[in-house]
């Protein structure tokens, strides 16, 4: 389907490098390369190890990018957020290889889907190519601060690190901490009984409050012997 005036209008606020580009190139991949997509949750808008089909813009919803394993055990990379960049869908189509990661939508989301012809006219220009690079390079150090966590904390560490910063009640399963740390449900509901006896958090079904954020910040931070 392709873009009203007022999904234009969207796309342009949400991603003001777009709004940038030469009228004339904006317009004539947005008329001939550009598709308004608004796939449901839990949809797949793409696949680990398949050609990029095209670079998605979100302008609503949430896109959780991860990496699966033969076991079907999968390690979140990071989220796609309205306004933001996908590194997996960019790196395929500047790389020309496979996706290395998929994509899964975790709520309605709307999205301006850019077929590669269409990506390849706006990465002519210098301003939206030196954009896309910029936030290119904001997403790998966030990798590469993944990796390090992966590498070099333990898992109990990384659970604790990753229950902050999002108040004092979490609504999440035990599965879906799972995937975002890349390990399997079982460890993880063993860690939070663990932290429940320690008195840092009480459970309840896909519900955890946090009773004491000072101690589970102080043992997130602890540097692995």
């Amino acid at each position: 389907m392709t873009l009203t005036p007022i999904q234009e209008a969207r796309l342009l606020a949400a991603y003001p490098a777009v709004a940038a580009l030469p009228a004339a190139m904006r317009e004539a991949v947005l008329r001939q390369d550009a598709q308004w997509v608004q796939p449901a949750p839990g949809t797949q808008v793409f696949n680990e190890g398949m050609a990029c089909q095209g670079f998605p813009m979100l302008l609503s919803g949430e896109i959780r990018v991860a990496r699966v394993a033969a076991t079907g055990r999968s390690l979140e990379l990071y989220r796609v957020l309205p306004g933001d960049l996908c590194v997996a869908s960019t790196a395929s189509l500047f790389g020309h290889h496979q996706l290395a990661a998929q994509g899964q939508c975790t709520e309605a989301c709307e999205l301006v889907l850019l077929s590669p012809a269409g990506f390849a006219a706006w990465a002519a220009d210098a301003g939206f190519r030196n954009y896309v690079f910029g936030l290119f390079a904001d997403r790998l150090t966030e990798l590469m601060a993944l990796t390090e966590a992966v590498a070099f904390q333990r898992l109990d560490q990384r659970l604790a690190s990753t229950l902050l910063g999002h108040g004092a009640v979490l609504q999440i399963t035990h599965q879906a901490l799972a995937d975002e740390l890349g390990t399997v449900r079982e460890i993880v509901t063993r860690l939070l009984k663990r932290f429940e006896r320690e008195g840092w958090l009480s459970l309840g079904r896909e519900r955890i409050e946090l009773l004491n954020v000072a101690a589970l910040r102080l043992f997130a931070a602890q540097t692995t012997p």
